[in-house]
This record gives C-alpha cells, sequence and structure tokens, in this order.
C-alpha cells in the first residue's frame, strides 16, 4: 500500500518544511527538528490510538541523540547531498510487528524533503524471516541518518508485541487477557503499551491517576487492606479501585468491601481457583507474580480475568529487524 499524493520533492535542496532553504548545506540537527510530522501520518498514529505530539517529541529526542554534536558525518561525506533512494525495513527473524508509523515519524522528522512509502504489513501482523514490512523512498542521507532511531523504536516495540502474543497464544480458548503493568521505559509507556496491544494484550492503567492500584506499601501505611481501600474511594469516589491482596483473607475484606478488581499477589493456581469461587463474580480478579508462558495456561483455566505480566514491557527482547540500501539499478 503507497501513501497517496505523496511525491517527491525536487532534488537537489531542502523542501518546503525545513528551516535552512539552502541548497548543497548539511543540515544540522536544529533544521533536522524542525521539519515536523505529515498530516497524514499524524492521522494514523491517532488512528492507532498514538498522540502524534508525543509520537514526534520521542522522535526528535531520539535524533538529537544521534545529532547533538552536528551532521551524520559518515553520511555527508560518503553521500551526494541530491541523491535519492529506495531502502526496506525487513524483518530478520519471525515475530509480530509494531512500530512501523512510529518508524515513519522519524523519517519524517529527519527528511528535508518528502517521501514516499510503500506498507507490506500492518502493526500487529506475524511477518517472517526475510520478509519486507516497510518501503521507503526519499533523499539517501535522510534515510541513513533516521536509520538506527527508526530501528530502535521499531524493534524495541515489536519484540514487546511478539513476547505479548506467545502469552496470548498460552491464553487461547480461556477467558483471560494478559495485561501489562508501568514496568515500562521511562518515555516510551505509550508506546509499549500500544505494542502491548498489538500483540494481543490489554492495557493496566497508563498513570497514576487512571486508576486506583492499593498495593502492601499503601496497606501498611493507611492500617489495614479495608482501611486503604475505603481511603481511595472516600478521596476518589469515581475512580475505579483495584486492590493487591496476599491472602484469601484479605481477598474476602476487600470483595465485601466493594473492590472494582483485586490483584491476587503470588497466589498459586489452586488460591486463585478459591478465589474465583469466594468472589462469584463481584469483582474482576487478576493473577499476578510467580507466572510464566509455562504455567501461563495454569493460571487462565482457574477462571481469572487477567494475568498481570511486567515482563511483556521490562524484559522483552527486541525483535531483529534491518534496513537495506536498495542497489541503484
Amino acid at each position: 500500500m503507497s501513501t497517496p499524493d505523496l511525491p517527491l520533492a525536487p532534488s537537489g535542496g531542502c523542501g518546503d518544511g525545513c528551516a535552512c532553504g539552502a541548497e548543497g548545506d548539511p543540515h544540522d540537527v536544529a533544521e533536522y527538528l524542525e521539519c515536523g510530522l505529515d498530516p497524514a501520518l499524524a492521522q494514523l498514529l491517532t488512528d492507532a490510538g498514538l498522540d502524534p505530539l508525543e509520537v514526534e517529541d520521542i522522535a526528535n529526542v531520539a535524533i538529537q541523540e544521534d545529532l547533538d554534536h552536528g551532521v551524520d558525518v559518515t553520511t555527508v561525506a560518503t553521500i551526494p547531498e541530491d541523491a535519492v533512494a529506495t531502502a526496506d525495513f525487513t524483518a530478520r527473524e519471525a515475530g509480530v510487528v509494531a512500530g512501523l508509523r512510529v518508524a515513519e515519524a522519524v523519517i519524517s522528522v529527519v527528511c528535508t524533503d518528502e517521501f514516499e512509502v510503500e506498507r507490506h504489513v500492518e502493526d500487529g501482523d506475524r511477518v517472517e524471516a526475510g520478509q519486507r514490512l516497510l518501503s521507503v523512498t526519499t533523499r539517501t542521507r535522510d534515510l541513513l541518518t533516521a536509520e538506527r532511531s527508526a530501528l530502535n523504536l521499531l524493534c524495541r516495540m515489536s519484540g514487546v508485541a511478539t513476547h505479548t502474543r506467545a502469552w496470548a497464544d498460552a491464553l487461547e480458548g480461556t477467558k483471560a487477557r494478559v495485561r501489562d503493568t508501568r514496568k515500562t521505559t521511562p518515555g516510551l509507556r505509550a508506546l509499549e503499551k500500544y505494542a502491548v496491544r498489538c500483540g494481543g494484550g490489554v492495557n493496566h492503567r497508563m498513570s497514576l491517576s487512571d486508576a486506583a492500584l492499593v498495593k502492601d506499601n499503601h496497606v501498611v501505611a493507611a492500617g489495614g487492606v479495608a482501611q486503604a481501600f475505603e481511603a481511595v474511594r472516600e478521596a476518589f469516589p469515581e475512580v475505579p479501585i483495584e486492590v493487591e491482596v496476599d491472602t484469601l483473607h484479605q481477598l474476602r475484606e476487600v470483595v465485601d468491601a466493594g473492590a472494582d478488581l483485586i490483584l491476587l499477589d503470588n497466589f498459586t493456581p489452586g488460591e486463585c481457583e478459591e478465589a474465583v469461587g469466594i468472589v462469584a463474580g463481584r469483582a474482576a480478579l487478576e493473577a499476578s507474580g510467580r507466572l510464566t508462558l509455562e504455567n501461563a495456561k495454569a493460571y487462565a483455566d482457574t477462571g481469572v480475568d487477567y494475568l498481570a505480566v511486567g515482563a511483556l514491557t521490562h524484559s522483552s527482547p527486541i525483535l531483529d529487524i534491518g534496513l537495506d540500501l536498495r542497489a541503484a539499478e
């Protein structure tokens, strides 16, 4: 699939969006960062549930790291300023892809001209080793300058999606869903949680304001699990409240108090099954701790609603993806 009405600008100088307006001059970091996102791309990000301004900020930070002291000296030295090329983002291994539009955003931030894209797959698709994911045609210098930043985000997000898909597959046939936590990379939470969705998982709260989660330290500070729950409900009556419990006794306390969601911390599958019987549908239940891909189905079969897996975001390996410049014909 090609982006419509997005021709390449004439080679030999900057596009209208670039700050410098000069022909033949190397671009410094400030000039790259002022180019911004294409409106059509911004709409695609919005449609995916991502904030285009946040994605652009992340792309700018990534490029800033590479261009903080000037230009890509290797690329400027070896590539003519007016050269145009096509490059393919290609999977080096099988997995689930996520972050293609984010990679485009990085390219959009860097590119001094408009660029053409051909989209071979979409986020959430399973891909095989050697499969083309995205092809981009634009100035060669800009492609190579954006390469590593775009791949860093794309490989990271695809790794999270691939790991999540393994958990989602393990839970197939049960009502349980795998869910992330706030154990995310600072600054990348929105992207990593989006990748979880691409892999078939569901999101926990995005921030501390979205929902309450009464944990063990809150319980100690408040003098008991029921007291902590009541304090939150009184202060923020409209906010959903999840309560972490360590024992079946605590479970009975909070379900009787009216908790919306109860986190069963380090319960065994047998204890989870007993908890499901005690709650009897009065609250949703989330298992956390002791979870592995090998025992995921056993926990899901107890009837819990969610498996909370911090490793989706804090321990997922990247999916290996490369950018291959096509040889000149």
